[in-house]
């Protein structure tokens, strides 16, 4: 979407970012892994196929991806592409409908799972789909062996509305009330920058959403 072309999350362990042409490559060499493929559900596609890719995320209205990475390895100064642990993104999965998307969560590094960066790069991405595109309904189809998906989304008030035995994925959903919408709002607290200006910010405390 061209809508959060200049748009940065930044919360207490990640700051969100656009995915732009200087990331792909290290994207492409991720998703090479065959186990990503099949927590992803996705086929592995050449170099110049994932550049095509990240221009539909770019150009699409239906698609919204950010970046994830490291906040602490951004602030130690490493280059961008070197702070990198993966991807999160919403589809409007339907024209007629666009209150509702499905939202994806990948942590790609090995090293930077279990540190509550997926927990928090969903939080804001949560936030952001309420508060800038008026989604309201949320759904996450994950396959059935990973469990820790299934927990993380339940943590986030998600609740199991199918199974498809074909595919061996369990769809949940989250139907944002109005009092969820307001708590949320009223209680996370980051940073939204511009991307173009993206620095450190010094001696500001950032809280993570709670």
């Amino acid at each position: 979407m061209r809508v959060n072309e200049d748009t940065v999350l930044r919360g207490q362990w990640v700051i969100l970012v656009p995915y732009e042409p200087h990331h792909v490559v290290r994207y492409h060499e991720w998703m090479k892994s065959e186990d990503l493929q099949k927590l992803t559900a996705s086929e592995p596609l050449t170099l110049e196929q994932e550049y095509d890719m990240q221009c539909r995320w770019r150009e699409d209205n239906d698609k919204c991806t950010f970046i994830i990475l490291d906040a602490a390895r951004w602030d130690q100064g490493c280059p961008e592409e070197q702070c990198m642990v993966g991807d999160v993104n919403l589809f409007i999965t339907d024209p007629e409908n666009p209150a509702l998307a499905e939202i994806e969560i990948m942590i790609a590094e090995p090293t930077c799972r279990g540190k509550g960066f997926g927990e928090e790069s969903t939080r804001l991405m949560l936030f952001y789909g309420i508060s800038s595109l008026g989604i309201s309904t949320f759904q996450a189809k994950i396959g059935q062996e990973n469990m820790k998906s299934v927990q993380l989304f339940q943590k986030l008030h998600f609740e199991e509305v199918s199974f498809s035995s074909v595919f061996q994925e369990l769809t949940l959903q989250w139907k944002v009330t109005d009092e969820e919408r307001q708590q949320l709002l009223d209680t996370a607290h980051f940073t939204v920058t511009s991307y173009r200006n993206l620095k450190v910010p010094e001696n500001q405390e950032i809280n993570s959403i709670q």
